[in-house]
């Protein structure tokens, strides 16, 4: 048992000591949930949280080195941090499955849909979230498809069974919504999920406004997993940005002309003029003095070479 709750805290990345201190205080037997606010209490931070809040030092280098490192990376600031530049990403695995199986059959395969669109995108955290007990074979009331997916997502560090357990012939079983809230609100990712986890909203407000504005909601299409371009509305941020750490901002969109070419304002003019890309905007008065100045450069010229 005690195996067991350390392996399942260290994929979480907490560090192995500050678990054994609550398992002591709190007991072998104790519930995961208590042991997670004994942590959370604690101050204890997953290790890639810590590591983000402590820099490392800055490292000197040579004047006139040839290095092609950029100056981001001997600044201190960490490699991973500048190159992942995507969102953490947190399944809710159960919701999951059961929307790609029609709310009737467990569909491990839609779990496999939605990692592997993730993956193509470049996310390098991926977490799922599965209650325990989904590992018992299928029974009628609960059946399941595809279940061997769920043990290649386990060993590829991707799946984490949240626990349960059989107390006189009865199953208790963890809340695993609040495993998922509660891993995607401090790796700071995006809740996948068609829940809305009112009851989670209600207990705490910085859940409340976590899950409003980080919860991607999405849609099976012929086997096709679907998220929508505007996770939070027509006026929101579009999907790109919705799952990056540093969003790009749109290129400003240019009116045409309504005169197009008769426009006599030149560069003075607020629109687009298509006829124009890569020219100056100049002012009718402009261009006759530039047309006017040529002929005349010419002239002067000519009677230069007579001169001599």
């Amino acid at each position: 048992v005690h195996q067991s709750k350390l392996d399942f805290f260290c994929k979480l990345g907490y560090g192995k000591q500050d678990i054994c201190k609550v398992l002591e205080n709190l007991g072998q037997e104790a519930l995961e949930d208590d042991v997670l606010k004994e942590l959370i209490r604690m101050g204890s931070k997953p290790q890639a949280l810590e590591s983000q809040a402590q820099p490392s030092p800055l490292k000197l280098v040579a004047r006139g080195s040839c290095s092609t490192s950029p100056a981001s990376k001997w600044l201190g600031e960490d490699d991973s941090d500048s190159t992942d530049h995507l969102r953490p990403i947190v399944i809710d695995g159960s919701n999951v499955a059961m929307s790609h199986g029609n709310k009737e059959v467990f569909s491990c395969w839609g779990i496999q849909l939605a990692v592997d669109w993730f993956r193509e995108r470049g996310h390098t955290y991926i977490k799922v979230f599965v209650p325990l007990w989904r590992k018992e074979p299928p029974r009628q009331d609960s059946p399941i498809a595809d279940q061997h997916i769920l043990e290649e997502l386990e060993k590829q560090s991707i799946l984490v069974y949240t626990p349960s357990r059989k107390v006189k012939g009865k199953r208790v079983v963890c809340y695993d919504d609040r495993y998922i809230v509660k891993v995607a609100y401090e790796k700071d990712g995006v809740i996948v999920s068609n829940d809305h986890y009112r009851d989670l909203q209600n207990e705490n407000p910085e859940w409340k406004w976590f899950i409003e504005q980080r919860l991607l909601m999405y849609s099976f299409v012929s086997n096709r997993f679907m998220p929508p371009d505007d996770p939070l509305g027509r006026h929101g941020p579009t999907l790109n940005n919705f799952l990056s750490k540093k969003p790009v901002l749109p290129e400003p969109k240019w009116q045409p002309c309504p005169y197009g070419k008769k426009c006599t304002y030149g560069n003075k003019c607020k629109f687009y003029h298509p006829e124009r890309p890569h020219q100056a905007q100049l002012s009718v008065a402009d261009e006759l003095r530039a047309k006017i100045k040529v002929p005349l450069s010419l002239g002067k010229e000519e009677k230069c070479n007579r001169s001599p």
